[in-house]
């Protein structure tokens, strides 16, 4: 039986001569679909990273503004999933997917209209909360529709997602920021209208988990992780702080890097150079998959460290091309040791903790992700931008290394 034939199958009696139709997407389209909207997702989060020079230009406003642009995205993330991570795992995946899509949708919305940079801002903390709320939901509900034939698959698509997401959203917003007249108007105005089609894709998907009680009390902000993936979450921890931190790199300071350290000033060239990155990254956890966990997240972890040496030169060196090397190299880590992660973690919860676990993974995650970003910019006037680029290379190194080790350690453990 074809998708279609399976998705319009679903139809109940009611009554003889009356029926009501129960329309629901049969399992692959429902799993297609949702992992489509994940994707889109973060597609919208890595689309404003090239507007923000271009705004800058226009508006004439302080280039500090700009870091809190990018990273009240992130911090509002962390504040939703503190909030709601857990909900879906009480209330069900489908409601709370309906209204954080909804809350993306306006969001869309906003960047369309903004005026200046504060509703820039406003826009930005808008996406944070909906991306935040829907993150954990999204990640559990993927594996969760995912076919029986899909079931490992789905696991990986939870990784491939984001990273994929904030690559397209780059490089589209790149050519339409150096190729259009309104970037800003084509961009969010069609991710306005994907969120719209996504959030249908989930009213017609079947609910993946009944929930249970305790909504309102999973609403203190807490994170609470399953104890059978303590330890393995532990040893992730550094993990995801080099990992994500090199995305930040990328996402966040990439664009000032551009265009102040290699004098270009091009937004195709800042899309191009900002996708590299987590492309190479959703490329590698795509490909990588069948890899064993723990070895896909070793050999990340070496990459990542490969990969921020190679950026480091060629930002020190102004060797555009040994930045992108680098970016792919780092990508791949990326890539492979995120995707490693949540495999390794996933089987260690039961369904009805899933999401809370999760949130917990992108806690760590995007604390990475938005906390040292705005620590760089902060330091790029008493420092200088190469300095701040360094002492952030340095960091994720560090992080790397720490990661690396934890995960060797843990590898030997299990053996014995």
């Amino acid at each position: 039986m074809s998708v279609l034939e399976e998705s319009t199958a679903a139809v109940s009696v009611v009554s003889p001569g009356r029926r009501r139709a129960s329309f629901r997407l049969s399992p692959t389209a429902a799993f297609v679909g949702t992992a489509i909207g994940f994707a889109a997702l973060y597609l919208a989060a890595g689309a404003p990273t090239p507007l923000f020079l271009l705004l800058e230009e226009q508006w004439a406003f302080p280039a500090w503004e700009l870091t809190i642009a990018f990273a009240i995205y992130a911090i509002a993330l962390l504040a939703a999933l503190l909030v709601g991570g857990s909900l879906s795992d009480h209330v069900g995946r489908r409601p709370v997917l309906i209204g954080a899509l909804a809350l993306e949708t306006a969001s869309m919305v906003l960047f369309v209209f903004a005026p200046d940079v504060g509703w820039v801002i406003l826009a930005r903390a808008v996406q944070g909360l909906a991306t935040g709320i829907a993150t954990s939901a999204f990640t559990a509900s993927v594996v969760e529709l995912a076919p029986p034939r899909f079931r490992k698959f789905g696991a990986v698509v939870g990784s491939v997602a984001p990273a994929g997401g904030l690559a397209l959203g780059a490089l589209i917003t790149g050519f339409a920021v150096q190729f259009t007249l309104a970037p800003a108007a084509i961009v969010f105005g069609a991710l306005a209208v994907i969120m719209v089609l996504a959030l249908l894709v989930v009213v017609f998907s079947r609910e993946t988990n009944p929930g249970r009680p305790g909504a309102v009390r999973s609403l203190i902000p807490r994170i609470s992780i399953p104890r059978a993936a303590r330890v393995e979450f532990a040893a992730s921890v550094p993990v995801q702080l080099a990992s994500w931190m090199l995305a930040g790199l990328f996402m966040g300071l990439v664009p000032s890097i551009i265009r102040d350290v290699f004098h270009i000033d091009s937004g195709a060239v800042n899309g191009v150079t900002s996708f590299v990155e987590p492309a190479a990254a959703a490329v590698a956890a795509l490909l990588l998959g069948r890899l064993a966990a723990r070895r896909a997240v070793v050999y990340g972890m070496a990459a990542v460290l490969l990969g921020t040496g190679v950026i480091v030169l060629g930002v020190v060196g102004g060797v555009l091309p040994l930045l992108i090397v680098g970016g792919v190299i780092g990508g791949v880590g990326f890539g492979a040791s995120f995707s490693g992660t949540l495999r390794a973690l996933a089987p260690l919860a039961s369904p009805e903790s899933r999401a809370e676990l999760f949130a917990g993974v992108f806690l760590v995650a995007y604390l990475a992700f938005g906390v040292p970003t705005i620590i760089a910019g902060q330091l790029i006037a008493p420092l200088g931008l190469l300095g701040a680029v360094l002492l952030y290379g340095a960091a994720i190194l560090v992080a790397a290394i720490v990661g690396l080790v934890a995960q060797l350690r843990l590898a030997h453990r299990t053996r014995r």
